[in-house]
């Protein structure tokens, strides 16, 4: 079941989910998206949720170069959540 087909699930499992789905193959991306998870996911719409999720699906080497700012992603949404997450990391 992917993320996106998980709306039937009850929000803790959801999320639980969601924080699996954060746990990457780069450690620049766990730290990005698990704080993300614990501190900004419940505030979003559902349409920004789903638009995390989506950005979730996306492999880890594009992921890096959207955050890193080596690329640009093209998706208009999944750019500017990336904008969004990265406007929340504490330096």
């Amino acid at each position: 079941m992917s993320l996106s087909q998980s709306s039937i699930l009850s929000p803790a499992v959801k999320k639980a989910r969601l924080k699996w789905a954060c746990r990457r193959g780069m450690l620049e991306l766990d730290v990005l998206f698990t704080p993300f998870v614990d501190e900004a996911y419940d505030d979003l719409s559902e349409e920004n949720k789903a638009t995390f999720e989506r950005l979730l699906e996306g492999e880890d080497p594009e992921l890096f170069a959207w955050f890193m700012g080596h690329e640009t992603c093209e998706d208009e949404e999944l750019n500017a959540m990336v904008q969004f997450i990265l406007g929340r990391v504490k330096v």
